[in-house]
């Protein structure tokens, strides 16, 4: 029995091997039919309708590249099995395997589905993802530029991918310590992503969570902006509690968070 979404109480809970088997079986009804979720059943949960996480991601990982690896390089079910073993390694914060999966699947979309620009870019993305995980910030940031511009100039600024590139160089931009310019930037997004979108999109919870942490961890910091930042973090905790639930991992780390800010202002009142 595991648990690995949003799901309450006893909903949350299920057996890893019948999850594997309904994500196989909703893909094989969309390959015959183009009917219901696909292939998107390895990593979504469709009653809470949030993407798994932790070992259950892991292990669903495993379960869906093993599913299709048997078949031919140029399959795209195939190519998609290593996407989501990939997306599984990254979000386990096992980089390096991540990397190396992620640098293979370029190359197989490259060779064979070169036409999907879409899906190149979402490879490229995650490339990026793994590269700001091991460190190598400077690459990451020159790689989510590239994306950034290509999703405006392709999709408009406030498609939806774009917005999600948009937010992952925020996070570039702030491991560089450059946090006037994700302050900038993030208040440029946020009205786009919340019109889009909506206030609580994951997109737009994401955006908020960065223009907090650039607020909070600027050196220049004024009392101003602490205070603004506790106000962007308490409506984030509501929203994230109610989205995702009280015991998603983002929902607590930005509880911390938020303690650690309301303890700076407490500092700065006092001094």
């Amino acid at each position: 029995i595991v648990r690995g979404c949003s799901c309450r109480g006893t909903m949350g809970l299920a057996h890893m091997a019948c999850l594997a088997r309904q994500a196989q079986v909703s893909t094989a009804i969309w390959e015959e039919t183009d009917v219901g979720e696909g292939f998107m059943k390895w990593e979504k949960c469709f009653d809470c309708g949030q993407g798994f996480h932790g070992p259950l991601m892991l292990a669903l990982g495993w379960a869906c590249w093993k599913t299709y690896a048997g078949r031919p390089e140029s399959d795209q079910y195939r190519c998609s099995g290593m996407g989501v073993l990939g997306n599984a390694f990254y979000t386990n914060q096992r980089s390096a395997e991540a990397l190396a999966v992620f640098e293979v699947n370029l190359a197989l979309r490259r060779r064979f589905f070169s036409q999907h620009e879409i899906t190149i870019l979402i490879t490229q993305t995650n490339i990026a993802g793994c590269l700001k995980q091991l460190g190598r910030l400077d690459e990451a940031h020159v790689l989510e530029r590239k994306i950034y511009a290509r999703r405006v100039a392709t999709l408009g600024a406030s498609n939806e991918r774009t917005l999600l590139s948009g937010s992952n160089l925020l996070i570039s931009l702030d491991k560089l310590r450059r946090y006037d310019e994700v302050t900038s930037f993030a208040r440029d997004l946020l009205p786009v992503a919340r019109q889009s979108l909506g206030a609580d999109h994951t997109i737009t919870l994401n955006i908020s969570q960065s223009l907090a942490a650039a607020l909070q961890s600027n050196p220049q910091r004024t009392c101003k902006d602490l205070l603004e930042a506790e106000a962007v973090l308490d409506d984030l905790i509501q929203r994230r509690r109610r989205v995702f639930g009280p015991a998603h991992p983002t929902t607590l780390h930005i509880e911390q968070n938020l303690r650690v800010v309301r303890a700076s202002s407490l500092l700065n009142s006092a001094s």
